[in-house]
């Protein structure tokens, strides 16, 4: 009978003072805090299965704050996420639940947060993600696009000669007065073979594409999640550091 493997890491880097990331793997959260090896649980297939990573913003206050309550809730609305729409009015409430957390504590004012993630389902895949957090569609070895993005990033375009911006143009709070945000969601059929990478931008910053594509297609699992975080870190570490990786097991 096919199974989830769900294997995930959050560690702060080399850099932050703190780790203001935050994760959802099913019922199970880890939020502003980290592991020291990578962790592989295991779910059925078949009921909706949350996974998500939330990036506090860096430089305002409460990004910790922020990204934990949105994976918090995110995790006790799972078994509810079984459609497109259902995505859409979960974040949104996120949204609207850091700006109240915001309201009633000065002292975390503009605190915001970024969230990538995926629904598995049954046959079929929601994507979605509100600011730069990623997930990637990672095909099997030999396939013609072996590594792709298929969330949308809410960031300009970056300065010429750079390959990233620290800049994001949609978050969850991150204001002092309420923003509406238009989430991105978007359905994907589960293929035979294929893992979803959801993580931070402390990965995909300092690691280039082609770096991740050569580690994916040599390692799986813990190993995969290990050598991605060592690429990370051996980049300097500059930022917080979340992924979780996503296997469909046909037992």
């Amino acid at each position: 009978m096919p199974y989830i493997t769900v294997t995930a890491l959050s560690h702060p880097g080399l850099v932050r003072d703190n780790n203001e990331d935050s994760l959802a793997v099913g019922p199970w959260t880890l939020c502003g805090t980290m592991t020291e090896n990578p962790q592989t649980l295991g779910f059925p297939l078949g009921n909706p299965l949350v996974v998500a990573v939330a990036d506090g913003i860096g430089g305002q206050p409460g990004g910790e704050v922020a990204s934990g309550l949105v994976v918090r809730r995110l995790a006790s609305l799972g078994p509810l996420l079984d459609s497109e729409q259902a995505v859409h009015d979960a974040l949104k409430a996120c949204n609207h639940a850091v700006y109240e957390a915001a309201e009633h504590d000065p002292g975390l004012a503009t605190m915001g947060t970024t969230v990538a993630g995926v629904v598995v389902l049954g046959t079929e895949l929601l994507v979605f993600n509100i600011g730069d957090s990623r997930v990637l569609a990672v095909g099997p070895s030999g396939a013609p696009e072996p590594l792709r993005q298929v969330s949308v990033d809410d960031s300009p375009p970056p300065i010429p000669g750079r390959r990233t911006t620290s800049i994001v143009t949609q978050a969850l709070g991150g204001a002092l007065r309420f923003s509406a945000v238009t989430p991105h969601v978007s359905t994907l059929p589960l293929v035979g073979g294929e893992r979803y990478l959801v993580c931070s931008d402390g990965l995909t910053d300092p690691v280039p594409d082609d770096i991740l594509d050569e580690l994916l297609a040599a390692h799986d699992s813990g190993r995969a999640v290990f050598e991605l975080w060592k690429a990370a870190i051996d980049a300097g570490g500059p930022d917080n550091i979340t992924l979780a990786l996503i296997s469909v097991v046909d037992d």
